[in-house]
């Protein structure tokens, strides 16, 4: 008598010839904004891990231990950079130091701009120039200290990036190479139609007089021609000296501004202080999108929001 297999011999013998399939990596990324781009990317796959949980600020954080099982397992690193999240060089070299780090504000393609100088955010000194050619022409004009890091508010960098995502992400699972690069190409078309309405929203009759909370946003300001005149705070958002809040002061008592920036992330006391004094308006503008939900669609939502603050402050009070 012949036995044929059963059912479940069949199956058991089929995973046994058939090849194993390639396991999605393990990804983790810094901010918000750069996971929602790297979730673009991998689509259905997986979620990638966020560490910054949403409202925090990055320039000053400490990593929670339950996040540290995230680092210790992750394939793939996504993050600003250095220059952002000093605090988390650390863990990522002891924590992630078989992963595949991608620091973004140094991939090709990337505009990078130097720190703005004082409370009236004066342009740079002319050796400080700016860079769109990554990380080798990045240095040329200026010390890596002096990079501002806000690099993923410029749409640009963000379509940059979409595709450094998609070849890590590749190189790491060639089984969905394919998939990834398709996604990227996606999010890119998409980006781009959106960048021009966003430029339409921005474009004012007169130039948009404003201050902001901390000088966060020249990179969306570099885009879509827009100028802040002045900021309580630096780019890391230190906390602002007794002479740079009399400098500013002095400078919005000498001109019209349509509004003070604050931010959802920082104590606002200084702008309402500042607003007071010189009877201005105060609006709320976010550059993580701290009051969005963490996901694919947060980038575009983040640059919506931004657009429909600036129009907000040039509106009549």
């Amino acid at each position: 008598m012949t036995l044929k297999p059963t059912g479940a011999a069949l199956a058991a013998l089929a995973l046994s010839v058939a090849p194993l399939r390639a396991e999605v990596p393990q990804v983790v990324t810094d901010i918000a904004p750069v996971h929602s781009l790297v979730a673009q990317v991998m689509g259905d796959l997986a979620d990638p891990g966020l560490i910054l949980p949403p409202g925090a600020s990055p320039h000053g954080y400490a990593l929670r231990p339950s996040l540290a099982g995230d680092l210790q397992e992750a394939d793939v690193v996504f993050w600003i950079g250095e220059a952002l999240t000093p605090w988390l060089e650390g863990p990522l070299e002891r924590l992630a130091g078989g992963a595949l780090q991608v620091e973004l504000i140094e991939a090709p393609g990337t505009t990078q701009l130097p720190y703005r100088e004082g409370a009236t955010l004066q342009e740079p000194h002319a050796g400080h120039a700016e860079s769109e050619t990554g990380h080798e022409a990045g240095h040329e004009g200026h010390f890596h200290d002096e990079l501002d890091p806000h690099a993923w508010l410029d749409p640009e960098n963000a379509r940059a990036w979409l595709s450094v995502i998609a070849k890590t992400l590749a190189e790491a699972d060639p089984e969905h190479a394919t998939l990834y690069r398709s996604n990227a190409d996606a999010a890119r078309e998409a980006l781009a139609d959106q960048q021009q309405a966003l430029a339409a929203a921005v474009q004012f009759p007169d130039p948009l007089r404003f201050v902001v909370f901390h000088d966060g946003y020249q990179y969306f300001e570099h885009r879509f021609g827009l100028k802040s005149l002045g900021a309580i705070s630096d780019s890391a958002a230190a906390s602002p000296g007794a002479a740079r809040i009399a400098e500013l002061r002095d400078a919005l008592l000498d001109q019209g501004i349509d509004c003070i920036f604050a931010e959802p992330q920082f104590n606002s006391g200084l702008a309402r202080s500042l607003s007071e004094d010189a009877a201005l308006r105060i609006e709320v503008i976010d550059p993580l999108g701290s009051g969005l939900s963490a996901g694919p669609k947060l980038y575009g939502q983040l640059l919506d929001d931004m657009a429909r603050s600036f129009s907000t402050c040039r509106a009549p009070a």
